[in-house]
């Protein structure tokens, strides 16, 4: 089950509060949630190649990396999947996943 999202609301409540809302309320609270419709272990797969796509391998990345150890993927499942996605999106921005991805499955050794 998806968990409520405050992140938008703790960071830019103030600054940018229609964002904060539609972060928190819309991505995260109504398109995150739709279960019924995609699994979040799906959910966290499509999103992690669309921002190692990007190359956005921020902080925010480094959060739906870790979204997706909670969500079920395993360590074998991250390497396949950006190894797989390395040919599309480009060798560099593997390694930059690798780095982020070895750390995040690491910590349960």
């Amino acid at each position: 089950m998806a968990k409520k999202q405050t992140a938008g609301r703790d960071a830019l409540g103030e600054f940018a509060p229609l964002f904060a809302e539609m972060n928190d309320d819309v991505l995260f609270g109504k398109v995150w949630s739709r279960e019924d419709k995609l699994s979040l272990r799906d959910r966290s797969l499509v999103t992690i190649i669309s921002l190692m796509a990007q190359g956005l391998t921020d902080e925010s990345f480094r959060y739906h990396l870790m979204s997706a150890k909670e969500n079920g993927i395993t360590r074998e499942e991250i390497a396949e999947i950006v190894t797989h996605a390395a040919f599309y999106c480009g060798w560099p921005k593997a390694w930059a996943v690798f780095r982020m991805a070895k750390e995040i499955w690491n910590e349960e050794q």
